[in-house]
């Protein structure tokens, strides 16, 4: 049963602007225009865990397909749990087959993120991390221990032998480069790094950053399918820069949807809220070479955990006690429909650097009837607990009333 929630009144609805008037345009080698790039960002819908073997991926292609979509995020990657990596990728070898043959213009994204637990011990360093950096070949596996900060920095953070990895240090890098080039060996062309910041807490001018990224996209630039991949990350200071060059293709940060006072569950977007994106992604010269005022951006439903006081109001980050994707997922379906179509709007009209990622697929921390998965997919035999969000994403999309 999906939930019911307060009846709150319709709000007025207007399709999303596109990445201006000219036709998408989905083409790129190498390097990606920004009217390219906007192109995917325009058609991006996070799809957690799509290539990562959850569940048969069927309907979740087949939704993809009718919508439309054209960037695919967070389909790969890992939360600690790193001894699962070998079977993740040989689902993604699958499930990127399937979404070729659907849409070969489709992106999929990978994730690579700020933990890294004790299970990396189990896991062998390959002969070519070690070629890629120029160290001695030797037979070993990855260092736990050297990943972490000093003197106790970031350590158990998550939990007992999970901790934040410091990107200043060497195993760290080789680290993220062996997962980037397998991610990119599967079929990923776009990666998301996580909490860049954080893990960069002690990287002096980005140093470490700025050596794996360029590590990875000359990797990419030989062996990726058209030689590029996407890089982003979550950037609360508005993205990293060195001396004028921005560091990612384009910037991603949760959509900190505020409360509205005296209506319950209710929520609305805000230039200024909290550490909100809007009006502050940097600009720069980018990867590819262009230069912009400010960077495109994402910005999306995110998941971080419970706050233990579901439905209750007044909690800064949470939304009436829930991380983003659990507060979408609490409404009535007819207020998620009607939301999708005001944040669309909103995003456009207040910062056209920046568009929503439309939620496809998302994990719940605080569940709805004991379903802990939100999928936009309309609900039917290939999909039983479909959130239903399908045709209105696909109508925001097509520019439809």
């Amino acid at each position: 049963m999906m939930p019911t929630g307060p009846r709150v009144p319709l709000l007025l609805v207007c399709a999303a602007a596109t990445a201006g008037a000219a036709p998408p345009d989905y083409r790129f080698d190498r390097t990606l225009s920004r009217a390219v790039l906007e192109s995917y960002l325009a058609r991006s819908i996070t799809m957690m865990d799509l290539c990562t073997g959850r569940k048969d991926a069927s309907d979740d292609v087949r939704m993809l397909r009718n919508i439309g979509a054209k960037f695919a995020g967070r389909t790969l990657y890992m939360w600690g749990g790193e001894t699962a990596l070998p079977a993740k990728l040989a689902a993604a070898r699958t499930v990127v087959a399937q979404v070729r043959a659907a849409d070969p213009d489709l992106i999929l994204q990978a994730g690579i993120f700020e933990i890294v637990t004790t299970q990396v011990n189990q896991l062998a360093v390959p002969d070519w991390v070690f070629t890629e950096f120029g160290l001695p070949v030797e037979t070993r596996n990855f260092r736990y221990e050297a990943m972490l900060f000093d003197k106790g920095v970031f350590h158990n953070h998550w939990q007992a032998g999970a901790s934040v990895p410091d990107m200043g240090k060497l195993e760290t890098r080789l680290w993220f480069f062996f997962l980037a080039r397998q991610y990119i060996d599967v079929g990923m062309e776009g990666i998301h790094f996580g909490q860049v910041a954080l893990i960069g807490a002690q990287d002096k001018d980005l140093a470490g950053w700025r050596e794996v990224l360029g590590r990875v996209r000359a990797y990419a630039a030989g062996q990726a399918r058209r030689h590029l991949v996407l890089c982003d990350a979550h950037t609360p200071d508005g993205g990293p820069q060195f001396e004028g060059k921005l560091l990612f293709d384009f910037h991603t940060f949760p959509l900190r949807i505020k409360e509205v006072a005296g209506k319950p569950q209710e929520g609305l977007l805000e230039v200024g809220y909290l550490d909100s994106l809007f009006k502050r992604s940097k600009g720069g010269t980018t990867p590819s070479g262009w230069t912009c005022a400010s960077l495109p951006y994402l910005v999306e439903f995110d998941n971080w955990g419970s706050s233990g006081k579901a439905g209750q109001g007044g909690m800064s980050y949470w939304t009436w006690g829930y991380d983003e994707i659990c507060w979408l997922a609490h409404q009535p379906e007819a207020y998620r429909n009607t939301w999708l179509h005001y944040a669309a709007k909103w995003v456009r009209e207040n910062d056209p650097n920046g568009f929503l990622q439309m939620p496809g697929s998302r994990c719940l921390a605080d569940p709805v009837d004991g379903l802990a998965w939100y999928e936009a997919n309309t609900r039917g035999p290939a999909c039983p607990n479909g959130y239903s969000q399908e045709e209105t994403i696909r109508t925001i999309w097509a520019g439809e009333r």
